[in-house]
């Protein structure tokens, strides 16, 4: 098969001029084996845990195997032999400005994280590997990725049999990650969660109102919901609050890192489905979300997500504050291909708030993200861009 290049490269070999290790996490199937052995394969040696009889060499002979893997590694799965963290702190203490010793990889940070955090804290830096991005698909496959979905495997399979690689993916998901690291109980209401989150993506998330459709409580939506934060399925954006915090909803908006999930959860097999129906819009602001989301990551910028919404109804559907370049990006996401007036309008005047109450100065700047044409001519001051053309949001910060 042939490789899909990576915007995450070259974050990945500036980490590794600056860090003894660096770990890359990010949600099974993304590509992150794939990528490391690509990229780096001529210079480091690849060993995996998922060979058990791997683990069982580090376990049995530790100094041994630290010899013969000491300098230049990918360590795969590497939550599978905790015995490791404790030798790697050796190894990088022993030679820490040997830069780029080790690589480690995790499907999930259940584990990883909690391990780095104890044994490799200012020992490494961490990265995420999230499926492709909108510019990594070959063209021909761009206009069908919010229905069928990001990660590479159904790109190499042309987007063939989409249904029964998603229910497999499900299936695994459960069965592998979830039960080896968490007691949820009962496998069936986790899966319901799923499916109503899918329901309800780019929506507030109301962890009362699953609780009750589900029949556990609120506690147990809210530890299933981190499980699947943690292993890289959902991911929550907080409502922006500065100097505004009485007039606006505290709940976050759930969103998934892949569209085409929520396609399959939902039971959205055709585009006419999809934009005929009433996930269209959400779908399509989930998609954007998801995608501004994997290029702050993939590029290692220093912005963070928000959305806005008050009691009064004026609502943005994303913010994105990046306080090193001193910028709030304002952005309205609109499924329709005409730009109107009615749809920025908010953002304008969300914009004169911002400007009158924060307390630092920012640039603060606007921008329609739809289906349309992207329109040089602006309307107020707001940029009108077609979602195809995204990379504008952050053409000026890379």
């Amino acid at each position: 098969m042939k490789y899909i290049s990576r915007q995450i490269e070259r974050t990945l070999k500036k980490y590794l001029s600056i860090f003894p290790a660096v770990s890359l996490t990010g949600p099974r199937q993304s590509g992150k084996s794939t990528t490391l052995r690509e990229v780096f394969g001529a210079d480091y040696t690849y060993v995996t845990f998922d060979d058990p009889l791997t683990v069982e060499y580090l376990n049995r002979d530790p100094e041994g195997f630290m010899n013969k893997y000491g300098d230049r590694v990918i360590f795969d799965e590497v939550q599978k032999a905790p015995l490791i963290f404790n030798y790697l702190k050796i190894a990088i203490d022993s030679d820490r400005h040997n830069y780029g010793k080790f690589i480690l990889t995790g499907s999930s940070q259940f584990t990883l994280a909690g391990r780095i955090t104890e044994t490799l804290a200012g020992r490494i830096g961490s990265l995420s590997l999230l499926p492709l991005q909108l510019y990594e698909l070959p063209e021909q496959w761009r206009g069908v990725q919010i229905l069928r979905g990001s990660y590479p495997e159904l790109v190499h399979l042309k987007y063939k049999n989409t249904s029964q690689w998603y229910g497999a993916y499900i299936n695994h998901y459960i069965e592998r990650d979830v039960r080896s690291v968490s007691n949820v109980g009962n496998l069936s209401d986790f899966q319901r969660l799923i499916k109503l989150l899918a329901a309800n993506a780019a929506q507030e998330l109301n962890m009362s109102a699953l609780a009750s459709d589900i029949g556990v409580t609120v506690r147990t939506v809210q530890n299933w919901i981190s499980i699947l934060e943690t292993s890289y399925i959902v991911f929550l954006v907080p409502s922006y609050h500065s100097n505004l915090r009485k007039r606006i909803v505290k709940r976050p908006k759930l969103y998934f890192y892949d569209t085409g999930l929520i396609c399959y959860l939902t039971g959205i097999e055709s585009e006419g489905l999809l934009f005929g129906g009433p996930l269209n819009g959400p779908v399509f602001e989930n998609y954007i979300v998801a995608e501004i989301k994997k290029w702050i990551l993939h590029n290692d910028l220093r912005s963070q997500l928000f959305y806005f919404r008050t009691n009064l109804g004026i609502e943005v559907d994303l913010i994105i504050e990046n306080m090193d370049v001193r910028t709030i990006k304002l952005i309205e996401i609109k499924s329709s291909e005409t730009a109107r007036f009615e749809m920025v309008k908010n953002i304008l005047k969300v914009g004169e708030m911002l400007n009158k109450n924060l307390r630092q100065k920012l640039r603060v700047s606007n921008a329609l993200i739809y289906r349309g044409k992207t329109i040089s001519n602006h309307i107020d001051n707001c940029r009108c861009l077609n979602y195809l053309d995204l990379d504008g949001v952050f053409k000026k910060e890379r």
